[in-house]
């Protein structure tokens, strides 16, 4: 990965070591953001600005061109971020654990939902109303610098993921996923995995084949 940085009459060209480049967590949690949500929920006296919903497994929080009315923070379980195609297919961007943030983009950008997210798991979320939301915005300090912080991590993983599954194979990357549903206690459906690591299922499965 190439990272520039600017400094005073020159700019500083940083190539880092090929071992340095790996895709990050396998599953974004933030628990500086989920920290702040439980805080406010319990502080508010009649709960109507923030409420905490409940989804099944299979059920959607955000739905990929529907308008969104509230800002989620996940307070438990796992959930995936995807985009569905006009052909049908799916690529998932990543999953989404507790203390992230979902509907942010839309609402700051004032536009449909870009992705949709998916529960994976039974999932707990607080909903944070519009109104709310624009209120933190505007008056809360701590609020704003966990959403930067949260805005630039992804920015990172998405770069971090990108040169990954350029420089390496499948099988790693594979690898990674079912570590991850080991850790978790998961079971991913072959079509998810597929999705994440962007390959046909025909590809995937030479891929588990290989591993075996």
């Amino acid at each position: 990965m190439l990272f520039l940085y600017c400094i005073p009459a020159k700019v500083r060209i940083v190539f880092l070591p090929k071992k340095d480049i790996c895709p990050g967590p396998m599953l974004l949690t933030n628990l500086s953001l989920l920290s702040f949500a439980e805080k406010l929920y319990a502080e508010q006296e009649r709960k109507e600005h923030i409420v905490l919903k409940s989804f099944d497994k299979g059920s959607l929080l955000l739905h990929q061109g529907q308008q969104q009315t509230k800002v989620m923070i996940l307070k438990e379980g796992i959930t995936k971020c995807f985009f569905s195609e006009a052909n049908g297919k799916e690529y998932i961007v990543e999953f989404l654990g507790v203390g992230e943030i979902v509907g942010e983009i839309e609402v700051l950008r004032k536009i449909d939902c870009l992705c949709s997210i998916e529960a994976i798991t039974i999932v707990q979320a607080y909903a944070l109303s519009l109104p709310l939301f624009h209120s933190l915005l505007e008056q809360d300090l701590a609020f704003n610098r966990i959403l930067l912080e949260e805005l630039a991590e992804r920015v990172v993983y998405t770069s971090s993921r990108a040169s990954f599954q350029q420089l390496y194979t499948t099988e790693h990357g594979l690898a990674k996923l079912l570590a991850l549903q080991e850790k978790q206690q998961i079971r991913l459906s072959k079509d998810d995995m597929a999705a994440y690591l962007g390959v046909n299922i025909r590809s995937l499965n030479r891929a588990l084949k290989e591993m075996k």
